[in-house]
């Protein structure tokens, strides 16, 4: 009687474990939605962050007139009447080093 009470127990013992290891609420599967949910969390701060800096953005715009004169002017190109405009355009950088070609040389002999 006790050998089975015995077998009983340790049947009983190894389904926990396969449960606990393997089965729907494992510890895999726990481990997986930590991981899930500190990435969300992560996320979550970044886009956080994010609403704010473009909240800040709306009320500069909605109450003063420096942020959307500087708008205008960076993204638009617009200028004050009066203002005098002037456009730099930088060569890019592998082009400055290209040398244009040496002209053509002379024939040395005449016939």
């Amino acid at each position: 009687m006790l050998r089975w009470i015995a077998l009983v127990l340790i049947l009983i013992l190894i389904g926990l474990q396969l449960k606990l290891w393997s089965g729907n609420g494992s510890m895999r599967e726990v481990d997986a939605l930590r991981v899930s949910v500190k990435k969300q969390t992560d996320d979550n701060a970044k886009l956080l962050q994010r609403n704010q800096a473009v909240g800040a953005d709306v009320l500069d715009l909605k109450h003063g007139d420096q942020a959307v004169e500087a708008r205008a002017r960076t993204e638009l190109g617009l200028i004050k009447p009066g203002e005098v405009f002037y456009q730099v355009v930088e060569q890019p950088a592998h082009a400055g080093s290209v040398l244009p070609p040496p002209p053509p040389a002379a024939s040395a002999g005449s016939p």
